[in-house]
Parts: structure tokens; C-alpha cells; sequence
């Protein structure tokens, strides 16, 4: 069973991996692209964490959260083997690894990583992303909602 949810982290970081291929391949940075009156294509190098969080903290950022992910994918490893015959638990933590495992590969590559996912209202923009930042908060809902259910129905949701 622990084959299955690697497998879908891998499937995370191979998608995560392409699309910034494609992009770098195809924007300059900060070359910007309207698809929709509300989300445009656009490459930005993060050297932050989310939101671009430290993202001018002199480059031990890139250190810090690259240790972050690797102590964090050991342990949700480790999550996975001990809850492998669970259904939701692992869906969740499947595809947090792969998202944190798709930014690491970026961080260690580049000095940042690759988003351009931009979102925006008018003259209020979120700030871009990218599918692994997609497939973390994805698995964080995932892992709310298991814990909703669990405090509704006082017992674990598979």
C-alpha cells in the first residue's frame, strides 16, 4: 500500500516538474500572459516560502526551508508507512510530500522556485504559485476536513 501513495507524490512532482519546464521554456521572468479576466501566466521566481514569506532575507532562506522540507518529507515518509491502509490520511499526506518534494527540487536547483499560477481582482493580486503549492494546501484541506469528520463522528475517518 505505501507503493500506492508514493506513487501519487511522484505523479505531484513529475506534473509540478513539467509545468515549470513548460513555463521557463516559454517566459522570460515577470513576462506576464492574460488567459482570463481574473488569471494570468507569469513567471516569478520565489525565494521566499509561501507568499514569498523571508523572500529578502539574504539568502539563508534558501537553506532554512530546504532543511524545512527535508525533515518534514522524512517524517511524513514515516506517516505514510505507519497509516499506508488508510485511505484519506495518506491521500493527504501523498500529495504534501510531493508539492514540499517539487519545491525542494527548485530550491536546490535554482536558489528559489519556479511559480506562475497569478490570480487577481482587478488591481488586487494573490500572490503566483505553482501546482506544488496546489497540491500542498490541496492535502492541508484534505487533513482539515479528515479532522471535521473525525470531531463529528468521534472516531477516525479512513
Amino acid at each position: 500500500m505505501l507503493s500506492r501513495w508514493l506513487s501519487l507524490s511522484a505523479l505531484v512532482i513529475l506534473l509540478d516538474q513539467i509545468s515549470k519546464f513548460w513555463i521557463v521554456s516559454h517566459f522570460a521572468n515577470q513576462e506576464d500572459v492574460r488567459i482570463f479576466s481574473v488569471f494570468d501566466l507569469t513567471l516569478m521566481h520565489n525565494t521566499g516560502a509561501a507568499f514569498s514569506f523571508l523572500s529578502d532575507a539574504g539568502g539563508m532562506q534558501r537553506w532554512l526551508f530546504t532543511l524545512i522540507a527535508i525533515i518534514a518529507s522524512a517524517s511524513i515518509t514515516w506517516l505514510l508507512k505507519k497509516h499506508a491502509n488508510e485511505i484519506l490520511f495518506p491521500f493527504a499526506l501523498s500529495l504534501i510530500l510531493g508539492g514540499a518534494l517539487g519545491n525542494l527540487i527548485d530550491r536546490i536547483n535554482y536558489g528559489y522556485v519556479i511559480d506562475f499560477l497569478l490570480f487577481h481582482w482587478n488591481e488586487h493580486y494573490f500572490p503566483a504559485f505553482n501546482l506544488a503549492d496546489s497540491a500542498i494546501t490541496c492535502g492541508a484541506g484534505f487533513l482539515i476536513w479528515q479532522s471535521l469528520m473525525e470531531k463529528k463522528h468521534g472516531s477516525a475517518v479512513s
